[in-house]
């Protein structure tokens, strides 16, 4: 198969945005998206869009995908909606990747949108909600808070993870986050502050919990035979992996990592033939505090039950040797649905190309996403690498 590149990628601000439509945001994204191209590109350029939302509110559930990118001028273009809760759009990304790599495409558009916060607060739980199983936790009463507080228990139960160590998640995303021009939460806070917020779902705080969000984010995916025309630096998508599980947690037989994240690690790490030590940044889903702590394990960036002691080693924030979640994250940056994945590879993108501002790292050759649905239910990593850094 064809190797696919990453040649460029845009997202709009992430927030609270009353005066703003979906197809306004994405106009947004996809716009800035074009501008990234080194070369530039044409819309006309694009053979085929895949577009990732959950599709809150229920505004337009049929469609949206072509909704979308009629608005944008894709005029004609062959459209795929994807849903797959919060990992919508980091599937999108994932079946652009796999539309060039099989031929039938040499330019493909992938993103995604979520407009969150016109809808009353128990709409937005509901819409949260369907993302977890449907008769047994949602129906019952379980949030999506909730879930992951239990999941929080049973890591503090069996590895003696901390509050302290849940709060430090958030003090290093909102340190990052106050340097991202478009983070919804753009402000650092203390550990005072992230220990003492009320309680959301006991050991859950507020802190420790991402904000409903608006917005949109896109990449523009590119073959071999093409990438040459538009870039001359290009960033190679080294390694793909996806995994499913049951979309229940109780139907798990664990609590305590998300089995889809290993498997889709696994298969990503293969395909690139590099592992955890081999990359130098990280973006990954933490929608809870305790969701981050869970990939570092989950990802291979430490043992099962050392989670809490590698986010106090100071490893990964934005000086570590590896730095996770140097946009800020779900927690800082925001969380709307169908545009988070597609908006980690913004960040992947703006680090490998230089242009991620107050928080460039630097020279970061590799780098990693990872996306999730739910609770657990389906799970998406991609690893990208500057081509132009990696001795062959």
């Amino acid at each position: 198969m064809r190797d696919a590149y990453l040649i460029g990628a845009g997202q709009s601000a992430y927030g609270s945005f009353p005066g703003e439509s979906y197809r306004s945001l994405f106009e947004t994204a996809f716009e800035r998206a074009i501008d990234s191209v080194p070369e530039g590109v044409e819309p006309g350029d694009v053979d085929e869009a895949v577009v990732g939302t959950l599709g809150v509110g229920g505004r337009q559930l049929g469609l949206s995908g072509p909704a979308v990118t009629e608005h944008v001028g894709l005029d004609g273009v062959p459209t795929t909606r994807v849903e797959n809760a919060c990992a919508a759009s980091g599937y999108a990304v994932r079946q652009a990747v796999q539309a060039v790599k099989s031929g039938m495409a040499d330019v493909v558009l992938a993103g995604g949108f979520e407009i969150m916060t016109d809808t009353s607060s128990d709409a937005t739980k509901y819409w949260l909600g369907v993302s977890g199983e449907t008769e047994w936790e949602r129906l019952s009463g379980t949030t999506f808070s909730g879930v992951y507080a239990q999941m929080a228990s049973a890591h503090m139960d069996a590895y003696g993870t901390t509050r302290e160590q849940l709060s430090r998640v958030a003090v290093k995303n909102h340190a990052n986050g106050a340097k991202n021009p478009h983070a919804q939460l753009a402000f650092e806070c203390s550990l005072e502050d992230a220990q003492s917020a009320p309680v959301v779902a006991d050991p859950l705080n507020l802190y420790h919990c991402c904000p409903t969000s608006d917005g949109a984010a896109c990449a523009l995916i590119v073959s071999e035979d093409v990438v040459g025309e538009y870039t001359d630096d290009p960033i190679r998508v080294a390694g793909v992996g996806a995994g499913s599980d049951s979309v229940g947690l109780f139907q798990r037989d664990t609590y305590t990592g998300i089995p889809a994240s290993r498997r889709a690690a696994e298969t990503a790490y293969e395909m690139a033939g590099v592992g955890p030590d081999d990359l130098d940044f990280a973006e990954v889903h933490d929608c809870f505090a305790i969701a981050e702590l869970l990939a570092y394990e989950d990802l291979g960036f430490c043992d099962p039950g050392e989670a809490g002691d590698l986010i106090e080693s100071g490893r990964t924030e934005i000086d570590g040797d590896l730095p996770v979640n140097t946009s800020g994250g779900l927690k800082s940056k925001g969380h709307p649905i169908g545009a988070t994945g597609a908006g980690q590879v913004v960040e992947a993108f703006k680090q490998l190309s230089g242009k991620a501002g107050d928080r460039q790292l630097e020279d970061p050759v590799r780098g990693l996403t990872h996306n999730v649905g739910g609770s657990g239910g389906a799970a998406v990593v991609h690893i990208f690498e500057k081509e132009s850094g990696v001795a062959r």
